[in-house]
Order: C-alpha cells, then structure tokens, then sequence
C-alpha cells in the first residue's frame, strides 16, 4: 500500500518490503490473513531443529530473566476457583471470559466451581506473600493457560504460553523511572537470546533479516495518538515502529485525549491511572505498558509483552470505580490489596511462542508450539509453506 504519512518510506522498513498491515486495524478474517501471510516464506529451522531451538531458547531466557530481575522458579496453577476473583479477565468490558467448568467431587458433597486461568497476573501477587518475597525478590512461572475469544490467526492461539513474573517493590519505586528500567533490564535478556539463538543455529542467518535492536524506545500513547490522531490503535503501533523497530508504550488503559484508551485494561491489576512525570517533564498517566517489535518475517507488529507496576489500595479503588466495578472489593484478592496484605509490585508476561517465533524466524505461532487450528487456517498456511504442528 502507498503511503504518503512522512513516517513510513522504503528506507525506514527493515526488509526493503511493503508493510503488510498499513491497511487496516488487524485481521479479522481468513480471507484477509491469507493476504497477509508472507508469500515467499522458507523455514530457516526444520521442525525438529527446531524443537531443539525452542527448549535451548527456553533455559537460557528463564535463567537470564531470574538472574536479570532477581527471580526465582515457581510452580503456578491451571486452573482456580471461581470464588477466589483470582483470575485474569484480561480486559474490561467482559469480552473474553474464562472457561468455567464444575467438579462434582465427592459425589457432589463439596463440589468445586473452577476456572482454567486465563494469565497468572493476580495469583503472581498473592504468591509473592506465600513465598515471602522481600523488595528486589520475585517469582517467575512456566504458565500456560486457555483464551477461548481470540480470533485464531498467526500470532494469537487458544492456546498460551508466558513467562509471567511478579517483583516485590517498595512504595518510592511506583514511578516510571523504575518501571522503564525493569524494561531495559527484560530487554538485555531478549537481545542475549537472540545472540545465543544466532550462535547455537547460524541457519537463521541466511534469511538476511535484522537483528533486534540495541535499544528499546519508549512513548507514551498518548505521544502516538498525538502523532497519528486519525488512525486506528494497530495503525498506529504499526507505522510508529517503522521509526523505532522496538518500542514499549506507556500507559495503557486510561482514556487518552481522543475519549478512547490505547486499549482496554482491567482494572485490578495493572495501575493505568496514576500520574507519571515523564522526563521531559511532562505528566501523564500509567504505569504499565506493552512492549512492540517489528517482525520482518511477518512483515508486521509483534506484541512480545505486558507488563506493569501493580495497583495499590487507593489505585484499585479509583480504577474499580472508573469501571463500576467496586463490588469486586468483597473477592478475596481484591481485599487482600485494599487491606495492604501483599506486597507492593511490578510483573508481566512474556510470551513463549510469541519471542520463540520471533528470534527462529517463523511465520506462525503454530510452528512453535501445539494448538487447536480451524481447517481453513491450516489450509491457508499449507499454500504457504507454513508447516502447523498438530
């Protein structure tokens, strides 16, 4: 597609290529991923070296990451009560629900209501006072879990692997100073795994694709709706990283200039309505974000990961009632934050498949790891020489 918005030329696109999704918002059929899908698209790893790719990449980075931040391996459950408000609703407007299931047990004597977890995000923060974290200790997970309202496309799956983490923090560390350089310190481990993943198998050379860059960028959203005030949320991420390949958006969740957030966030785990002092000085809000890349292989944005300084007690109470939801203080959790029974913290989750197909060069999630896929999606990937294990 042509373009004549300044930020996006020929020369700013690291594979010399057309950038696939200037056109719209994001897909949102399959007649539109096939479109998207690279047509000339050669696996530069076979499954097998690559299974051995994906397991040498997966030890490096836990270690790196607990070595990085201070963590240590945790056990992290599948699945939770109903009743405990621990699960993760990942947004706020009730979209994507968890998957409910009941457990009869004892011939229905003292039967369970149990979620699968859609993200270990609030059991992380409970986890850290179970296991007595201090500030500067924390806990990372090989979390898998269920998200049954995606769209299954390339790069989102039913089925979800992250590396979720939580760090104890002190109350002077809520600001966007500690949590930029919580990034920049996730960010050396990424970098170091794809130096390690270049050494270990010089294959992924040959595709001629750039490397990551040295440095994260970081803006506020409110700094990209300025730049790009008529344009959609995936418009925008996508013509921003043609100007910073790498890049972590600040404040993610609260209502920008537009009437709109970036996107929507629940509110009771990541602080999105805090005020934060930029370093130029200005003052905004949030302190959480996303980080972006550019992946030339899919000739697209790649969300790698989200993260952020945890609410507080008076954070959850002004961001539950944003929402209306200030019935949710009665759930456990909620009342363990509002009564400053857990420690204060940061924490995120990394995906597996996500940073797996980006430094092995894959076009899609499923050549990473097992999923459920629709017939017409494995159809589309066949025609393009795109191998899904099943």
């Amino acid at each position: 597609m042509q373009t004549n918005d300044p930020h996006v030329s020929p020369a700013a696109d690291p594979t010399g290529a057309k950038q696939a999704d200037l056109a719209g918002p994001g897909i949102g059929s399959y007649e539109e991923l096939e479109q998207v899908l690279p047509s000339d698209y050669k696996p530069l790893l076979n499954p097998r070296e690559t299974q051995v790719a994906i397991f040498e990449l997966k030890r490096h980075i836990e270690d790196r990451l607990c070595a990085e931040l201070g963590l240590m391996m945790v056990q992290v459950p599948l699945i939770v009560t109903a009743e405990s408000g621990v699960n993760d609703m990942l947004d706020r407007d009730g979209s994507r629900t968890p998957i409910q299931f009941h457990i009869a047990n004892d011939r229905g004597l003292h039967p369970v209501e149990a979620q699968v977890v859609q993200a270990a995000t609030k059991w992380k923060r409970l986890a850290l006072r179970e296991f007595d974290m201090l500030p500067g200790q924390g806990l990372c997970t090989d979390m898998r879990a269920i998200r049954k309202d995606y769209f299954l496309d390339h790069d989102h799956s039913a089925y979800v692997d992250q590396w979720d983490w939580e760090l104890a923090m002190t109350a002077a560390d809520r600001n966007l100073q500690f949590l930029k350089d919580v990034v920049r310190r996730i960010w050396r481990v990424l970098k170091g795994a794809e130096a390690r993943a270049l050494e270990l198998f010089p294959a992924l050379r040959a595709g001629g694709y750039p490397e990551l860059p040295d440095e994260v960028a970081f803006l506020h959203a409110e700094e990209i709706l300025e730049r790009y005030p008529d344009l959609p949320r995936k418009q925008r991420e996508t013509l921003i990283l043609q100007d910073h390949p790498a890049v972590f958006i600040v404040g993610i969740g609260w209502t920008l200039a537009d009437g709109y957030p970036h996107e929507m966030r629940a509110a009771d785990y990541d602080d999105w309505s805090t005020e934060a002092h930029e370093d130029d000085g200005r003052t905004t809000h949030g302190l959480n974000g996303d980080l972006l890349v550019w992946n030339p292989v899919t000739r697209r944005r790649h969300e790698l990961s989200s993260m952020g300084i945890r609410v507080d007690a008076a954070a959850l109470r002004r961001q539950l009632e944003i929402t209306g939801q200030l019935d949710w203080l009665t759930l456990p959790y909620h009342r363990a934050i509002s009564g400053n029974e857990v420690p204060l913290s940061v924490g995120g989750g990394i995906g597996q498949s996500r940073t797996q197909m980006l430094l092995l060069r894959k076009a899609h999630l499923g050549e990473v790891s097992v999923s459920v896929w629709p017939q017409e999606l494995k159809d589309i990937c066949a025609r393009r020489n795109i191998v899904v294990l099943e």
